[in-house]
């Protein structure tokens, strides 16, 4: 039988697949997650299935309150942190999560990534943030669910817009990434984890590397984002 999702279902999965092709994830870490704001519903990958297995009918359909609407298949752990993030931030439309590398590195180490370079300014003029490990008592009760909870006590206490940063790094877990769409998130995701990698090695040659001036960020940002903008083709 037809599904009424079928096109959300196969964005979710090309973006899963890019996940994966991207080398962001490993055998089945990860996910990635598109909402349909107009039926209330997101699609997400099901949990413990490898990339290499997965196909656009496993995708899960679920709800923002984490009923399954369609899917015979067990959704994602971090379900419960997607649907709070599309609760609470309703302007997003694509959730990607990861263990790469260099952004769990970051991540384990507790700090957030100082923008070092016109590559971070490119995409945003904030440091990524690193949100504080969760309190045990978060830990103990509704784990995704307060993942959620997390991200945004993360921004609201360093007074940071979801819309201008669209990435954060979860002490000792890992990257949250999302944007309009999902493929969006994960294109994010990527620059994150290039990000992460890049301040590695900027630290590693230099331990005293000053942060990049404001003038070289305003610069580099507003030349992709600002309203006289001037990258790429119109």
């Amino acid at each position: 039988m037809s599904s009424k999702y079928k096109d959300l279902k196969q964005e979710c999965y090309q973006a899963n697949m890019e996940l994966n092709a991207l080398n962001l994830v490993i055998y089945t870490f990860g996910n990635v997650s598109a909402v349909d704001r107009d039926h209330g519903v997101f699609a997400i990958k099901p949990s413990g299935v490898a990339y290499e297995k997965l196909t656009p009918q496993d995708i899960v359909i679920v709800d923002f309150d984490n009923n399954v609407i369609e899917g015979s298949m067990r959704p994602s752990s971090d379900t419960k942190t997607h649907a709070y993030l599309y609760k609470h931030w309703k302007d997003i439309g694509g959730i990607a999560h990861t263990h790469a590398t260099y952004s769990v590195a970051w991540s384990q180490a507790q700090r957030d990534i100082p923008i070092f370079g016109t590559t971070h300014a490119d995409h945003l003029v904030a440091d990524i943030p690193c949100a504080a490990p969760m309190q045990d008592d978060l830990i103990q009760g509704n784990y995704e669910h307060n993942t959620g909870i997390q991200i945004l006590d993360c921004f609201k206490e360093k007074g940071l817009s979801h819309q201008e940063v669209q990435m954060v790094l979860l002490g000792n877990h890992g990257p949250f990434s999302w944007g309009p769409t999902a493929a969006k998130a994960v294109y994010n995701s990527k620059v994150l984890e290039e990000i992460a990698r890049m301040a590695y090695l900027t630290l590693q040659i230099n331990p005293d590397a000053p942060r990049l001036k404001d003038s070289l960020i305003k610069k580099h940002y507003m030349r992709k984002h600002g309203k006289d903008a001037y990258y790429g083709q119109e």
